[in-house]
């Protein structure tokens, strides 16, 4: 759905608040503005409670915003409902956190499959597309394998290709080497980088990673439940 005309995805006044143990309003966004162009990465960094995942889900519409409009190709999310929600979340946002959460009981290959069945997508269609996601990612030898006999690194690999099942526009990514060592980390950003080249993803990431927020077009710290531009980490 990529329009020239728009942002990949926007935000504007983004602003989102928890009540603490102690009943207390704990504000964490307090008015977040971000645009992130077709094919653009943009790391978002800042101290650990800063609320860098909860801007994460508020952008993939995993969470509702208490203010604000989140715009996906230009498409206000505050306007569609809840079935639509759903099918522009599935359709159009792909989805990387720290852990895999891949389905231990699939192969690496069915779970790939999943997001285009989900869509309704044939049996057929969804093998083709998971295989050749899995080839993208250097795991075809790998497809009928488990997560279980996957080690971390080749995990993360297969929760990559099934964020890209539905060929989404955006790809955001939550500490997605977070739990690898030096070497597979190395490996997953340069995966990321590539398949954001090929495949034209808008990505956000929200990593503590020095070397993957580096590789970003932009580098914006969340303090103070603001975004700030800045230069490095």
């Amino acid at each position: 759905m990529n329009d020239s005309g728009s942002a990949a995805i926007e935000a504007r006044g983004l602003r989102k608040s928890f009540v603490g143990g102690d009943g207390a309003e704990l504000k964490v966004l307090e008015g977040v503005d971000l645009g992130v162009g077709w094919g653009e990465a943009v790391a978002v960094i800042g101290s650990s409670g800063a609320g860098k995942s909860t801007l994460l889900h508020l952008l993939g519409a995993l969470d509702l915003p208490a203010a604000g409009d989140i715009l996906l190709a230009g498409t206000k999310i505050s306007d569609v409902n809840s079935d639509d929600l759903a099918r522009i979340r599935n359709d159009s946002v792909g989805f990387v956190f720290q852990f895999h959460h891949l389905l231990r009981e699939f192969t690496a290959l069915e779970n790939v499959m999943m997001p285009c069945q989900i869509s309704g997508r044939s049996w057929e269609f969804a093998r083709a597309r998971g295989e050749e996601l899995l080839s993208l990612v250097g795991l075809e030898k790998r497809m009928d394998h488990r997560p279980s006999q996957l080690s971390g690194g080749e995990q993360q690999k297969v929760a990559v290709a099934r964020a890209l099942s539905n060929q989404p526009s955006v790809l955001l990514a939550d500490e997605p080497s977070g739990n690898l060592d030096a070497q597979a980390s190395e490996e997953l950003h340069d995966l990321l980088f590539r398949l954001r080249e090929s495949q034209g993803l808008a990505m956000v990431l929200v990593t503590h990673n020095r070397e993957l927020a580096g590789r970003a077009d932009r580098i914006l710290e969340l303090r103070e439940g603001r975004l700030h531009e800045t230069q490095g980490i």
